[in-house]
């Protein structure tokens, strides 16, 4: 059976187990050898194109990647052509893009593994990263508690399903209007918890070991800035919010960062940032994964 990844919660606990497992080998098998891994960009990317591509030549593999006006998706050529044509040369087919649907689809006529590598629902790839680079940095998951200051998009959503996988806690702070949908809440909870929904972040970073954010207005909502803007006035993670967690108490951001809205530059410059190793781990991480899906597919 042909296995794909659109949202982290594709794999089961023991499936992601493995696959942070293999993204922490530094020796990786060569499963790719002699096979192209098609990289299909709509939205244009630093850490995914290069973490991606890395990931696939750490593997043996040959990445391609294409560029939106190589194949027009849904203009010149529906995404179901493109991923038949596409999963006829390449092992893997990725694909970053504006509408969570265009991946599902391709996924249904795909015959090699189809990785979401960005929706505007879920950011899977990223989740991954996220869990490895708290692993390294605590040595378990269990008894530990995520908080996410900001808007409840894609990132946000991946990341508490990631959590309840594993045994995180997960806390989230957003302003009123910003919150997540009562459908990703249950997507949410069906992975093991009931996260904590705040409007306040001093509520949600209280007894955190990581504060996890991201910017405040994404690709796609660059209309909305100003009035982003004002919302989250009060949702900057700054030194005092951070003060406010646990001991040893980490920053994560999925990056790129925008310093003095969601975050101030010192904290993400600071002596708890994780933010770089993590940018980094989205290489091993889509290394591991990558290793996985041809593994078990």
């Amino acid at each position: 059976m042909t296995r794909h990844l659109l949202e982290v919660d594709d794999l089961t606990p023991s499936e992601l187990a493995d696959v942070l497992h293999k993204a922490a080998d530094p020796n990786p098998a060569q499963i790719l050898a002699g096979e192209g891994v098609a990289l299909l960009f709509e939205k244009p990317s630093l850490r995914t194109r290069n973490s991606m591509e890395m990931a696939v030549v750490q593997l043996g593999g040959h990445p391609i990647t294409i560029s939106p006006d190589e194949v027009g998706l849904d203009e010149r050529e529906s995404a179901e052509d493109i991923a038949r044509v596409l999963s006829g040369y390449h092992a893997i087919l990725a694909a970053r893009v504006f509408e969570h649907h265009k991946v599902e689809r391709m996924a249904r006529v795909s015959s090699v593994p189809v990785v979401n590598m960005l929706s505007d629902d879920a950011h899977p790839l990223q989740a991954l990263a996220d869990l490895l680079t708290i692993k390294q940095t605590f040595g378990e998951f269990e008894g530990h508690t995520v908080a996410y200051v900001g808007d409840a998009n894609n990132v946000a959503r991946s990341l508490g399903i990631a959590c309840g996988m594993v045994g995180l806690k997960f806390q989230i702070a957003c302003p009123a209007g910003y919150h997540f949908s009562e459908g990703d809440l249950d997507r949410i909870r069906s992975s093991g918890i009931d996260p904590l929904v705040t409007v306040t972040p001093a509520e949600a970073v209280s007894g955190a070991d990581v504060v996890y954010t991201d910017v405040w207005t994404s690709m796609g909502h660059e209309e909305e800035r100003q009035q982003r803007l004002d919302a989250f006035a009060e949702f900057t993670i700054d030194e005092h919010l951070l003060s406010q967690t646990n001991e040893g108490g980490i920053l994560m951001h999925c990056l790129p960062a925008h310093p003095g809205e969601e975050v101030t530059r010192d904290v993400l410059d600071g002596s708890a940032s994780r933010v770089w190793a993590q940018a980094t781990n989205r290489m091993h991480s889509a290394r591991g994964l990558l290793w996985w899906l041809k593994e078990n597919s």
